[in-house]
């Protein structure tokens, strides 16, 4: 017990100072002070997916619980999202299983949609929708929450205006890092379209439809991620040597082989 105790007292301690760290704006203070919490926190019972119900279980989980709340943040920070996946998978069986044991956080919800804006930033929109089923009730009514499912309902929908504007209504901080993010994907969706439906543009369509400010920052965008695009004459020719889907073909095969199963469900009745 005594070695327990010990245990709580220094991670208590290490928290106040990660706190510290932050507020201060110290990554390098944080980051280290976090590996070292990680540790110490391993040493404690009450964690998931034990549950054991010590003298010291809600002080345990409270710690470890702002631990990888602290972590989560200071991954997107660094910029590093295989981080971010581990340590929100890790703070979600806090947020799950700690239900009814400690009180609830008040950044849970806030945290819970920054994983559906990831979900959503990756495109993975069956993984979104599964999440979000999981949630309760009344979470659908919170701000951070809402304003995910909005953004997925303007994914979905195609109005990518409403997503590159969405960033000056973010109800949380943390919630800028995923909407750059999803910002990106929609141009690049955006972009897969266009070159699927058109040979070229003119520059200030293409600059247009693809919701930039200015003609650099289009090439930029060439440059970085569309290498088979060419700009001659101030156009953006796509890649047109790429093979285009051929839906006629398909559509025909499926229309033949649809009468043919009616003719032979007519024969039969």
């Amino acid at each position: 017990m005594a070695s327990m105790d010990s245990a709580l007292e220094e991670a208590t301690r290490k928290l106040a100072w990660l706190n510290f760290a932050c507020a201060r704006g110290d990554l390098r203070s944080c980051d280290a002070l976090l590996s070292e919490l990680k540790v110490l926190i391993t040493n404690f019972p009450s964690l998931p997916p034990s549950l054991e119900q010590t003298p010291n279980a809600v002080a345990e989980l409270k710690i470890a619980r702002a631990t990888y709340e602290h972590a989560v943040i200071l991954s997107m920070k660094l910029d590093d999202q295989d981080a971010f996946k581990r340590n929100l998978c890790q703070l979600k069986a806090f947020y799950m299983d700690t239900c009814g044991i400690i009180p609830t956080s008040p950044d849970e919800y806030p945290f819970l949609g920054l994983n559906l804006l990831m979900l959503l930033a990756e495109n993975k929109i069956a993984e979104f929708h599964t999440e979000l089923e999981l949630l309760p009730l009344e979470a659908l009514n919170h701000p951070c929450i809402k304003y995910a499912v909005e953004l997925e309902q303007s994914f979905m929908e195609g109005t990518y205006n409403r997503l590159f504007s969405a960033r000056q209504a973010v109800p949380h901080e943390t919630y800028v890092y995923f909407i750059d993010h999803l910002a990106e994907t929609a141009r690049d969706e955006i972009a897969d379209c266009s070159s699927q439906a058109y040979d070229y543009l003119p520059v200030s369509d293409a600059k247009e439809m693809l919701m930039f400010t200015s003609d650099e920052e289009l090439l930029e965008y060439i440059s970085e991620e569309q290498h088979e695009w060419e700009i001659k004459n101030c156009s953006v020719f796509f890649d047109v040597a790429k093979s285009k889907p051929d839906v006629a073909l398909p559509c025909f095969k499926m229309i033949k082989q649809t009468l043919s199963y009616a003719q032979e469900l007519e024969q039969i009745v």
